[in-house]
């Protein structure tokens, strides 16, 4: 059975921080003050599925001494979260990707400004079922072979061995077992650094699209895509490394190599803050200037947001990978001199 993630004893603890660093009269980026006497009104963040836990902890964390400030924090994807954003519906967009150049020529024309905020940085495990023993390391090429524009009707591992021997496969050719994928769709920011890290490189020498093959089971929710992947013996997809670590019990991370002669890595969070896993990205949030400008709460949520009792106990306790500390003061300095 998949296991959703709750927070709550965990949280309990960052509260009892929270409360010892205001009763100390901490109020700096190394305690964090989430408090403002009388502070009201609303805060809408949407987009990212992988962000949306860091933000939603830390909205919990923040409205526990700011009871009346009410925080709505969704997860319907990156590009969907920027689509609401650049449309002006929401005050922070979640995103596991850059924002793209045609999501920036549409805030544009909206006249939305915002800030850019660095949060966390997060690997995309590449996963199948644990009764799968046939398989144990995969690279780019035969993430491609398998997986990329070129693998469309490929229904058993083996359809993709010629072409994964082709392209300096590590593993090919392949099993003969069902191929069962489940993964990101095209709404998800996931996906968009997927095909970035993992096929941009061998889809521009071949010709291709930077696509992913569109027969196989497609969902924003990291958690479908977790019981796909768990329901199949033969299966194989990808997702954000905080939400395979929560379900190592029903599925298993394959190891991935950068190149045809690269090492396997396996993905944990000293490989990822390292940069030695090969499929790792950064995280980050996307704050309207202007409705920071005039909303008071939304300024003090943002602020306790780049603290470290809001930023690195929420990302630690997610299951994510804390920035190094100059990319965090970077990012804290990118707030204060916007706002």
């Amino acid at each position: 059975m998949v296991k959703f993630r709750t927070y709550a004893r965990v949280l309990g603890a960052l509260l009892a921080l929270s409360l010892l660093a205001a009763a100390c009269g901490g109020g700096d980026s190394n305690g964090g003050d989430a408090g403002d006497a009388g502070l009201t009104g609303s805060i809408f963040v949407s987009g990212s599925s992988t962000v949306e836990p860091i933000s939603g902890l830390v909205a919990e964390l923040f409205a526990e001494e700011n009871p009346d400030v009410a925080i709505s924090v969704e997860g319907p994807g990156t590009g969907d979260g920027f689509e609401l954003f650049c449309n002006g519906e929401t005050d922070i967009s979640d995103a596991s990707r850059p924002i793209a150049e045609d999501e920036i020529a549409v805030c544009e024309e909206a006249g939305i400004d915002y800030v850019e905020l660095e949060v966390a940085i997060d690997g995309m495990a590449v996963m199948t079922s644990p009764e799968n023993t046939a398989v144990t390391c995969l690279n780019f090429a035969d993430l491609y072979a398998l997986m990329g524009p070129e693998s469309q009707g490929f229904d058993n591992w083996s359809d993709a061995s010629a072409l994964g021997q082709e392209l300096g496969g590590h593993a090919a050719p392949y099993p003969d077992a069902d191929l069962v994928m489940t993964a990101p769709g095209e709404e998800s920011g996931t996906y968009d650094s997927f095909l970035e890290i993992a096929f941009a490189d061998i889809a521009e020498e071949r010709g291709q699209d930077e696509v992913s093959r569109p027969d196989y089971q497609a969902s924003a929710n990291d958690n479908v895509i977790i019981e796909g992947i768990a329901g199949s013996p033969t299966s194989l997809g990808w997702v954000g490394y905080a939400f395979y670590v929560q379900n190592t019990d029903v599925v298993k991370a394959l190891e991935v190599a950068a190149g045809d002669t690269g090492d396997c890595v396996v993905p944990s969070e000293e490989t990822i803050a390292s940069g030695d896993y090969p499929l790792a990205r950064s995280l980050y949030i996307y704050v309207n200037a202007a409705k920071a400008a005039e909303n008071e709460a939304l300024r003090a949520f943002v602020d306790f947001y780049m603290t470290d009792l809001g930023l690195v106990s929420s990302v630690e306790t997610v299951g994510y990978v804390v920035l190094p500390e100059e990319r965090r003061a970077a990012a804290a300095e990118a707030w204060t001199a916007a706002a």
